[in-house]
């Protein structure tokens, strides 16, 4: 996918939608050995189990890496100036990740035109799982 022109980005408008594929104990399992997040939770079933959880579940990480993701397809990576999530929930196993985003205000800050993005992760029942913003130079 190649990056948009964003320079005559306006207030409301969408970021193209990602949707990813559910997700399974191969993409943890690659994820911890790729970012070095090998937290028992997220790849060994019996942990989770004593720790009271039914199964394994994503890497919080994993999915602000996937927002990230969703954003540098829209924008260049340089032009990303700020970027923050909350996590509003476990995402588990068979989650089908859908990201998207909307640009909620365009303002100049140090001489350069931005928008400040409202981005979310949602899976395929609708439930926010993350909630985030970004900060995008519109060059």
């Amino acid at each position: 996918m190649t990056v948009a022109d964003i320079s005559a980005v306006q207030s409301g408008d969408p970021l193209p939608e990602l949707r990813l594929p559910p997700i399974d104990r191969t993409v943890l399992a690659l994820f911890a050995g790729a970012s070095g997040d090998h937290v028992p939770l997220h790849i060994d079933i019996d942990f989770a189990r004593r720790a009271g959880m039914p199964d394994v579940f994503a890497h919080g990480m994993l999915g602000m890496a996937w927002i990230a993701r969703l954003i540098t397809q829209w924008a260049p990576q340089s032009a990303l100036r700020s970027y923050s999530v909350r996590f509003r929930a476990i995402t588990h196993l068979g989650n089908e990740p859908h990201l998207s985003g909307k640009v909620v205000e365009i303002f100049v800050q140090d001489g350069e035109r931005r928008a400040r993005v409202a981005v979310q992760m949602a899976n395929q029942y609708g439930e926010i799982k993350i909630l985030g913003e970004a900060i995008v130079a519109l060059v």
